[in-house]
């Protein structure tokens, strides 16, 4: 394999711990200077979309939040962002990792999580100084 094959792959890599798919709408939330721009480059490489900013007047598959402490209130953020999920979609909640500036303790996502109706299924280690909280709305029996 070449090197810019493995380099590519690796890329896609970033963004298939997420498991984002082929064709998904990927909102972004909360971008700053400090958002890795890797794994922003291989969310579009994987889904083949751009990543829709905040002002997208459509529903999306995936929000994808870049927060840290201080931004604002989290349940809120979180509730405001549920409104924009096609059914089924999902949040991944990126935080810098403990030590960080910015840092948001794991309890705190919890509480506001559940809080906003939502369930964290899974954690990641999204990219070299962010981690990656997977929340989506619990499935309704029918």
């Amino acid at each position: 394999m070449s090197a810019t094959a493995g380099q590519a792959q690796d890329e896609r890599g970033l963004a298939d711990r997420l498991g984002l798919k082929p064709g998904q709408v990927v909102q972004e939330i909360g971008w700053d200077e400090d958002a890795d721009e890797e794994l922003r480059e291989s969310i579009e490489e994987l889904t083949g979309n751009e990543l829709v900013d905040e002002d997208y007047e459509d529903v999306v598959d995936v929000a994808l939040m870049w927060w840290r402490d201080g931004d604002g209130d989290l349940f809120d953020a979180l509730s405001d962002t549920m409104a924009v999920l096609a059914d089924g979609g999902q949040i991944w909640l990126l935080t810098p990792k403990a030590g960080r500036e910015g840092h948001v303790e794991p309890s705190d996502i919890g509480e506001d999580a559940i809080t906003a109706g939502l369930a964290q299924t899974s954690s990641i280690s999204a990219a070299a100084d962010w981690s990656g909280t997977r929340l989506v709305a619990p499935r309704t029996r029918r």
